[in-house]
């Protein structure tokens, strides 16, 4: 077994994208429209996970992005009952995502220059939490040993829920 993809359904493509392509640093792997399931697939890498990708289509994220604003559709166009497109909540959400960053100081002042509220700040030096803007945690770990503990970061309190 290996590991391929993680979805994650998004209400908006482009501010989904420039979320994680331009602020978070991912870039697009690929991407699948279906004029008749109506939906539209973009896979997503890390930068150091651009050869791996190129090779074996993973690991990836696959954002999912279903057009109409009353039906959700499965990859396989299926009508999925009960789903509101834009209005994932819960239930429809899962743990989070996690990425290895090489500095977590710099990663999150570069994030929060870019507006992103840095709801779990790295108080430890090592674990940081932000949300997407579909309110999907992603954790980011700090490469190696922890950093030692620094302002801002240390006095930073919680904010909101990841």
């Amino acid at each position: 077994m290996r590991y391929l993809h993680t979805m994650i359904r998004v209400r908006d493509l482009d501010e989904s994208l420039d979320f994680f392509c331009n602020k978070l640093g991912l870039a697009e792997n690929n991407r699948i429209v279906s004029e008749a399931g109506r939906f539209t697939l973009v896979y997503l890498h890390a930068p150091l996970d651009a050869e791996q990708a190129a090779k074996t289509h993973a690991p990836l994220i696959e954002l999912t992005y279903n057009w109409d604003a009353d039906d959700c559709r499965d990859a396989g166009g299926r009508a999925m009952h009960g789903a509101i497109a834009g209005d994932y909540q819960g239930g429809r959400n899962f743990g989070h995502l996690a990425f290895e960053v090489d500095h977590i100081y710099e990663t999150c002042q570069k994030l929060m220059d870019a507006g992103v509220v840095i709801n779990r700040p790295p108080r430890d030096g090592r674990m940081a939490f932000i949300r997407s803007p579909d309110k999907i945690s992603i954790e980011l770990l700090q490469k190696g040993a922890a950093l030692v503990p620094a302002e801002p970061w240390v006095s930073m309190e919680n904010i909101g829920s990841w």
